[in-house]
């Protein structure tokens, strides 16, 4: 069961950071603005408390059936308050039916249900996996408690037996006859049989976990910027579990120091290899599924200078298909390796000059699939899905086993930004793209087999992801637009119409329709000349009351770098609203996207950042700045900029290379330093430090202030 990642890019302002910038910007503050005493509440504004208080109801995890009729989700418990039911939908009627109540999920021992926070039905539909009690691990709650629910009976088994530790196991999932859990504990594989006595059949699979061997999870690093978590794979017929094995041995490590644990301060250490430095060493494997001796891949190569960020079973037992990346990122080599004797034949080589994105198109952090770089097997396993940008734009690609014939299935001017469905039964391929706004998302199809031309079935503005039943008829939707916040439902395929409305949020969309607001736009600015004009995308929120006569102060929201688009016709959550509130007070509030960021404008629009990160990011918003001060409303004497991340290196950039142009900013978690951060993600898009040690010292804003 997969969870839910969020990206640098999505962070949200604390409260605590939120008001620290409230009182920052007093320095810029147009004359209406002022700290006085609290007033009253007013309905129809914004306050930094108040923007809490406007919360949008989502979907939780949610799971379609098999036979794409109905779906399960996680619901709060009328009965048992705090705690939460598993309830069944038919897709279509929306008819509710009771799946497993909460007092159903309280295990005999306990005086309370479990607190579901995630959930996995077999494919024969007659077990559920419940994921509870999460612990952090790296960035996300990957470690937790495991119960097997046997729906015939409801009765509960916890995994693990009575040697695991609380919340000590990680991405146990069914094998494919669902009569076995694989697991990982404490770095070792486990398999568990459900038809013994709980905790009596366990067998451990790999023996050599420690702190440095990890098996079937990942590092930091790899987590973190190659988004790997859940390290081992069941094979289709169940018999053999390939995995990865990471020696993070001799990586240097980090020192986090908490002095606010108690009394004396905590000092967690973990291996951290920072840019230029020494990586782990990444290994594939093989092993049977009743144990015995793991057989490992013979991948040519410095492990330690070599990424393998995707394995996945071949479409058979018999076979995996495993990516490697180079260290400098810019060589993925695809393989197929043989389980019986480790060896491996290489079938696509993908090559950039900058960089190859494995984890490529929008992040849908709660999905998994084609999205995430995978090999997706079509034609009975003959063929494989691809994603490359060799033409320029990122595109689907129908590759052959041998790697001999390579089609591009979505051929054209524009980006596929994410593939949400591959429907082999009916020679289908769903995906989202927008060739002409490239802030607004849209599904399309196109045949499996590259014929005819992709047709555009999303007909609403906006930005808009799915969650598509098994059979491709019924999707969930889920859209926003700038000026309107999520909405979700059941839509038909091919035709979009709407079945059934799933959540409006109709409460709060009347709330902030009654705050005082200003025009809230999106236009494009011009910089540079001749050939190199280029425009850049941006959005403006205006005060209420908005006097084009007047100048104003004008705020600047930035990201700048290849992980963040801010410019989307999407909602944008309490970040929007303390923009919002912001404008309320008498300040402008812009952002734009520079080049280098992930917008759907081309690879060249992309990788034009490559070895010159905070160099040509800071230059376009610069210059696009200076053309905005020209505009008649804004007051070029008070331009404040902040940004969080790469935004907060963003704005040291804007701090310390162009101060004649901005008067104050705010960085948030930036990286002043180049060398701070991590090999995986500054070295994708600078190469090694080592290598261009002055595009480096360049490249940091540091070396500007």
């Amino acid at each position: 069961m997969n969870q839910i990642l969020r990206p640098r890019a999505d962070r949200h302002l604390t409260p605590g950071t939120r008001h620290l910038l409230f009182f920052f910007l007093l320095l810029l503050a147009p004359a209406q603005f002022s700290a006085q005493q609290p007033q009253p509440p007013d309905p129809t504004r914004l306050t930094v408390d108040s923007i809490f208080t406007y919360r949008t109801r989502s979907l939780g995890p949610v799971q379609w059936q098999q036979d794409g009729t109905g779906y399960l989700a996680l619901e709060p418990s009328p009965s048992k308050k705090g705690f939460l039911d598993i309830v069944r939908y038919d897709a279509l009627s929306g008819d509710r039916t009771i799946k497993l109540s909460a007092e159903k999920l309280t295990p005999s021992s306990a005086a309370e249900p479990l607190l579901v926070e995630n959930f996995d039905l077999s494919a024969d539909g007659q077990k559920l996996l419940v994921f509870t009690k999460s612990e952090r691990v790296w960035r996300s709650n990957t470690r937790g408690d495991y119960w097997v629910v046997d729906l015939k009976d409801t009765s509960l088994r916890k995994l693990g037996g009575s040697a695991a530790k609380p919340s000590s196991l990680m991405f146990a999932k069914f094998s494919p006859d669902a009569m076995r859990i694989g697991y990982v504990r404490e770095n070792n594989i486990y398999v568990e049989n459900l038809t013994g006595a709980s905790g009596s059949t366990i067998k451990q699979i790999t023996s050599d976990g420690s702190r440095y061997i990890v098996n079937g999870t990942f590092d930091w690093v790899y987590e973190e910027e190659l988004f790997c978590r859940d390290g081992f794979r069941w094979s289709p017929d169940g018999k053999n579990i390939a995995y990865w094995q990471l020696n993070t041995e001799g990586v240097k490590e980090f020192q986090l120091i908490n002095n606010t644990a108690g009394l004396y301060p905590v000092i967690t250490s973990f291996p951290y290899p920072k840019a230029g430095e020494q990586n782990s060493a990444a290994r594939v494997g093989v092993v049977q599924a009743t144990g015995g001796t793991t057989r490992w891949f013979d991948i040519v190569g410095d492990p330690r200078n070599n990424y393998l960020p995707r394995m996945e079973w071949a479409a058979g037992s018999d076979e995996v298909v495993i990516q490697q990346l180079n260290r400098l990122q810019n060589t993925n080599i695809v393989m197929l390796g043989d389980i019986r004797t480790g060896k491996v034949r290489p079938i696509l080589t993908e090559k950039e000059d900058t960089w190859v994105d494995v984890g490529w198109g929008d992040l849908d952090w709660d999905k998994t699939g084609l999205a995430r770089g995978d090999v997706e097997w079509i034609d009975g396993g003959k063929r494989f899905l691809w994603t490359s940008e060799r033409d320029g734009w990122r595109h689907t690609y129908s590759v052959s086993r041998d790697g001999s014939d390579v089609k591009n299935i979505t051929p054209g001017d524009y980006d596929v930004m994410g593939v949400e469905k591959v429907d082999t039964k009916n020679g289908w391929l769903y995906f989202r793209a927008s060739p002409e706004n490239s802030g607004q998302r849209y599904l399309y199809r196109t045949r499996l087999s590259g014929e005819g031309k992709a047709e555009r079935l999303t007909s609403e503005p906006g930005t808009h992801s799915y969650n598509i039943s098994p059979r491709s008829d019924l999707a969930i939707h889920f859209f926003s637009t700038f000026n309107r916040v999520p909405k979700t439902e059941i839509v038909r395929l091919p035709d979009h119409t709407v079945a059934r409305t799933l959540i409006d949020n109709a409460a709060l969309q009347e709330r902030i329709e009654k705050l005082k607001r200003g025009p809230q736009e999106f236009f494009r600015v011009a910089i540079g000349e001749g050939s190199e004009r280029i425009e850049i995308d941006g959005w403006v929120i205006k005060p209420p009351d908005f006097d084009p006569k007047k100048r104003y102060p004008v705020l600047f929201y930035v990201y700048g770098e290849p992980w963040g688009q801010t410019v989307l016709d999407a909602w944008g959550g309490r970040n929007q609203l303390w923009h919002m509130m912001l404008a309320q007070q008498g300040y402008v509030v812009m952002s734009i996207d520079s080049r280098g960021t992930p917008a759907p404008r081309g690879r060249a629009w992309r990788k034009s950042i490559y070895r010159k990160v905070g160099i040509v990011n800071s230059a376009d918003h610069a210059n696009a700045v200076r053309a905005i001060k020209k505009w008649p409303y804004v007051d070029p004497n008070r331009i404040a900029v902040w940004g969080w991340s790469g935004g907060g290196s963003s704005t040291l950039n804007a701090m310390f290379r162009y101060p004649d142009v901005y008067n104050l900013g705010m960085s948030v978690a930036p990286v002043p330093d180049l060398l701070y951060y991590d090999t995986i993600y500054q070295e994708r898009y600078g190469a090694l430090p080592q290598d261009h040690p002055e595009e480096w010292k360049q490249s940091s804003p540091i070396t500007f202030a």
